[in-house]
Formats: structure tokens, C-alpha cells, sequence
């Protein structure tokens, strides 16, 4: 129980920081006309696919598994699912006829940021993603994978799942662990 608390009230604070920078970023005026920096998407989606998605990628599944911490079959499946959810997830095309960022694009510069804390402006180099959009991705992201997977994946564990991480964890050494990614339960 306190787990879900400690999540409720860790999701409570990223929504309430979302929608102040929403809030904060939508009542500024600008004096000067917004820069724009011409940033090949195509490209970007090309070499993304080439690295990982292809036929014979450049990079393994092994190493796809460690740089995006799920297999390839998962996060494809997420893809699929948010772009279902939201037309956010999808390809389309701006008013100038130009191609905007792939869902591909979107997905893997949210998990980015999720499985090594990368900062948003760092992105821009590899994925030609700007650093608000590449928030605004993370935003989305983390409220279509609530939306699409929290009743079946993000709920509290069962009586029968708590007893058997236990048991799992008392096999291993850690006794009474139920879940502790920095160790700092331990007695």
C-alpha cells in the first residue's frame, strides 16, 4: 500500500510540474518571431531504423534490449498501441507540406530520457528533435502508457504476487524485500 502511495504521489508531482510548464510556457509573449531550425526528420527516422528496426540492423537485439531496457517486441508494441490512443503518435504532415517526427522519433526519445535520464536538448544531435518537443513527447508518452496500460500493468500486486516476490527475493538473499531498485530498505 504505501508503494502506491509513493507512485500515486511520484505521478501527483511530474503531472502538476507538466502543467506548470504548460501554464508557464502558454502565458509568455514573445517579442522576437521564433527561431526555426530546419531539422531532417526523414533522415532521422531513416537512420533510427537502419540502427534498429531493419531487416538487418546495425545494432543487435541483445543491444537493443540494453539501451532501451525492454526487447524490441515491446517497445514496438507500444508504438503501436500510442499511436492507436492519440493521432499525436502518428505520422503527419505540417501545413508546409513538410514531414513531422515519426512515432518511432517520439517513442525513442521518451524512453531516452526514461532509461538514462537524458536531458532533452542532448536528443537534437541523433533523433533532430528539439528540446520542447522532445518534452511535450515524454508528457505524452507517460500519460498514454498510464492511460493505455495502468488498469492491467501499473495496479497494486496481488496477495499471490506479493507472497511470491518474496519468496523470490528470500531465494536470492533479501529476505522481506518486496522492491527496491536503490537498496535503500535494506536492513
Amino acid at each position: 500500500m504505501a508503494e502506491q502511495e509513493a507512485f500515486d504521489s511520484f505521478a501527483a508531482s511530474i503531472v502538476a510540474k507538466l502543467k506548470e510548464q504548460h501554464e508557464a510556457g502558454s502565458s509568455c509573449r514573445r517579442s522576437k518571431p521564433r527561431l526555426y531550425i530546419f531539422r531532417d526528420h526523414e533522415h532521422a527516422h531513416e537512420e533510427l531504423v537502419s540502427q534498429y528496426f531493419s531487416e538487418s540492423p546495425v545494432y543487435t537485439d541483445l543491444m537493443f534490449r540494453t539501451r532501451f531496457r525492454m526487447r524490441k517486441s515491446l517497445f514496438l508494441q507500444i508504438v503501436t498501441a500510442l499511436g492507436a490512443w492519440s493521432p499525436y503518435f502518428t505520422q503527419r504532415t505540417d501545413a508546409t507540406n513538410r514531414e513531422g517526427l515519426s512515432p518511432l522519433i517520439k517513442c525513442t526519445a521518451a524512453m531516452r530520457m526514461l532509461a538514462y535520464g537524458t536531458p532533452a536538448d542532448s536528443l537534437d544531435e541523433n533523433l533532430k528533435i528539439g528540446k520542447s518537443t522532445t518534452l511535450e513527447c515524454l508528457g505524452m508518452f507517460a500519460r498514454g502508457v498510464i492511460e493505455i496500460f495502468g488498469p492491467e500493468f501499473l495496479c497494486p500486486p496481488t496477495v499471490e504476487e506479493t507472497e511470491r516476490t518474496l519468496q523470490f527475493n528470500e531465494a536470492r538473499g533479501f529476505p522481506g524485500m518486496l522492491g527496491s531498485i536503490d537498496c535503500m530498505h535494506w536492513e
